[in-house]
């Protein structure tokens, strides 16, 4: 390694440039076969870097979105959903609703495809630099429940508040108590104008208010949901039936 190179990686470390700094050999082994131009060697070493800071982002705020799983809208069988079109998913994608703090609400039976639309939406929104954060039903009720005694969960609650897009999978699979209803509501509250939120659910908001007990929380709840809100029903069999695994093979 030459002397020039290593002040040029102490430079770049100073700069806080590090992933350059680290590549810095292969990039200028690279930029010598190709005969590149010292501003072709400077836009490909500065390229490096900001590549790599994005991917660095990407993974941090993909972590803090607690998805269970990683899926995405490519992977979405949009054939095999009758009730959603390659129009409509395409108009999903384009955020444009996340913009204007829409919100979006996948109801129908389990398997039909809600929390996998629901997850890829959020990714989508992560390749696009948005925050995001995910938390089923019961998981968010134990956070909002537990701030006041637990930093991690104080933390994630205010990660949460903080996000671009919160998504709620398995909104309404029991019932609440009051102080649960009301600790939603209040959450619901500050999202309201600030963030969209994305609700999965197999029972409609006409059936939530047996589930929340309180009449007038559960009307608060659905005036500020669904004030700017897409309400899609997904239809069909359960995709984990139609494509269950089994331990015997076929003869």
């Amino acid at each position: 390694m030459s002397e020039v190179t290593m002040e040029l990686k102490s430079v770049f470390s100073a700069l806080q440039l590090t992933a350059a700094a680290q590549a810095l050999d292969e990039l200028l082994m690279e930029a010598e076969t190709r005969q590149w131009s010292y501003r072709q060697c400077l836009q490909c070493v500065l390229s490096y870097e900001l590549k790599k800071r994005e991917e660095k982002q990407f993974a941090r705020r993909y972590k803090r979105a607690a998805f269970p799983e990683l899926k995405t809208l490519d992977e979405f069988r949009v054939d095999q959903q009758p009730s959603l079109g390659k129009r409509q998913l395409q108009q999903l994608r384009e955020l444009i609703w996340l913009e204007q703090h829409y919100n979006l609400l996948f109801l129908g039976p389990p398997g039909v495809g809600k929390t996998h639309l629901a997850i890829a939406l959020g990714v989508e929104a992560l390749n696009q630099g948005y925050n995001v954060s995910f938390a089923t039903m019961d998981q968010l009720l134990q956070l909002l429940k537990t701030q006041e005694i637990s930093r991690n969960a104080q933390l994630r609650v205010n990660r949460i508040v903080r996000s671009d897009l919160v998504i709620v999978d398995d909104l309404m699979f029991m019932a609440l108590d009051r102080q649960e209803a009301h600790l939603f509501f209040q959450l619901v509250n500050k999202l309201y104008g600030q963030a969209s939120i994305i609700l999965t659910s197999n029972k409609g908001p006409e059936e939530w208010g047996d589930l929340l007990g309180d009449p007038a929380v559960t009307a608060a709840i659905l005036d500020r949901i669904l004030h700017r809100s897409e309400v899609i029903h997904l239809t069909g069999d359960s995709y984990r039936i139609r494509h269950r695994e089994t331990i015997f093979g076929s003869y």
